[in-house]
């Protein structure tokens, strides 16, 4: 098949009308399907009702070291849901700080408490500064970007490679610049391209030097065990790399259950060094709670034990996923491939997929999306400030629609993407 660069013009006039066609039909049936964020299906959380019923009365007076899980007490979590932790990314328990069903939660908090204190004893608290920097690797988490506009943050983009975030780029700007503070990373199953990090790139992230003391990796782990096949990518365990260097304390890992079990209530945790755990427990977290949920942390542990261990429980979760996200890879090559106007990810897990469309047609993909009846996430949101330069970037979120709506829904959004490719062109 010929490109559609290589139509003359009264080609593409007549594909125009062929796809105008198709995109006025979608248009009469009155579809409405929402795709904007990664979303659990229905399906996926009725594999964790049994949460709902898992603890007994007498299981909520058995917990490890003794405390009471009904009661006040246990600042950094029941032992059981540490160890839970720790164990999925191989890590102390005294490295690990359960709190409540959001690991976002915790992110905001680690960087407004360094605007206010710092993040060590000796550095100054970063709102006292003529300019605070972070590096944000793109695509990425339009959320993590959200809570540096609040706080004024001012963010790099660093491009995504095959093997993570641009290093040498990295290595580069964070010796040179003192301002640099932070670093957002999604290190596995990168939202939203797919990408885990390479060895190469967690060991020199871990090693590198910085001209700020204290310049923090703020390690996003949500898709550390979302895999969609059985041969999973293998993410460098990034405190082997700092343990007993001078960057030791660089690391503030996050990760949760909310898309395990239940995302409005699950269980999340703070990962570091053992001296950045209890220095926050001394100097913040026990002034700001008396602990977090524990009996729900106890009720995830029962229920992990139950289903037979997070792995097995993940595999369930896959066993949905895996037809959604073949869908979606079948719909593009089968409507785009060959064509010249679009590229897209194929991930071996996390939640989405990440589509390149034309160079300055993104907006007008989602606009003629929602037009049609189907809301995508906003162009742009996966970029600092929500301004994508190329505008061609469009996130794509699987997960949450049955698989017929799923069908319906890529009918619509390859008939958008050409759409868009055709007027450009056309207008050349």
């Amino acid at each position: 098949m010929d490109t559609l660069h290589t139509m003359n013009k009264t080609g593409l006039q007549e594909h125009y009308h062929m796809l105008k066609g198709q995109f006025d039909h979608f248009c009469a049936q009155n579809i409405s399907l929402n795709m904007a964020r990664g979303k659990p299906s229905p399906a996926q959380l009725d594999l964790s009702m049994d949460l709902l019923n898992v603890l007994t009365p007498k299981d909520c007076l058995q917990v490890e070291n003794g405390i009471d899980p009904r009661n006040y007490g246990g600042l950094d979590g029941i032992p059981e849901a540490k160890g839970l932790f720790a164990k999925m990314f191989g890590v102390r328990s005294s490295q690990v700080f359960v709190g409540g069903n959001s690991s976002l939660t915790l992110m905001h908090d680690r960087v407004a408490r360094a605007m206010t204190h710092g993040v060590e004893d000796g550095c100054l608290p970063w709102s006292k500064l003529p300019k605070v920097k972070f590096l944000c690797p793109v695509p990425s988490y339009d959320r993590h970007f959200e809570i540096c506009a609040l706080f004024g943050i001012e963010m790099i983009p660093i491009a995504m490679t095959e093997e993570g975030p641009d290093i040498d780029e990295i290595e580069q700007l964070v010796r040179e610049d003192d301002a640099i503070k932070g670093m957002w990373c999604v290190p596995k199953y990168s939202n939203p391209t797919g990408i885990t990090y390479s060895d190469e790139v967690v060991r020199r992230l871990a090693r590198m030097q910085t001209k700020a003391r204290d310049f923090r990796l703020f390690w996003d782990n949500a898709y550390a065990v979302h895999h969609l096949t059985n041969t999973p990518d293998e993410l460098r365990n990034i405190f082997e790399d700092v343990a007993g260097t001078e960057n030791e304390n660089r690391v503030y890992m996050f990760a949760s259950t909310s898309k395990m079990t239940f995302p409005g209530a699950g269980i999340s945790a703070f990962i570091s060094s053992e001296a950045n755990i209890t220095a926050a427990k001394k100097r913040f977290f026990s002034v700001q709670t008396i602990g977090a949920d524990k009996i729900n942390q106890l009720r995830h542990v029962r229920f992990f034990e139950k289903v037979g261990g997070i792995p097995a429980l993940m595999k369930k979760h896959a066993e949905i996923l895996k037809p959604k996200f073949a869908e979606v890879d079948r719909a593009f090559t089968a409507s785009l491939a060959g064509k010249g106007i679009a590229t897209w990810t194929k991930p071996k897990g996390g939640y989405f997929v990440s589509l390149n469309v034309l160079d300055g047609c993104a907006k007008r993909v989602v606009a003629l999306a929602k037009q049609a009846g189907v809301t995508l996430t906003t162009a742009g949101a996966t970029f600092p400030y929500g301004v994508d330069p190329r505008d061609r970037n469009i996130r794509i979120a699987p997960t949450y629609p049955s698989m017929s709506e799923l069908e319906q829904a890529m009918k619509i959004i390859c008939v958008c993407v050409e759409l868009a490719a055709v007027e450009k062109l056309l207008a050349v």
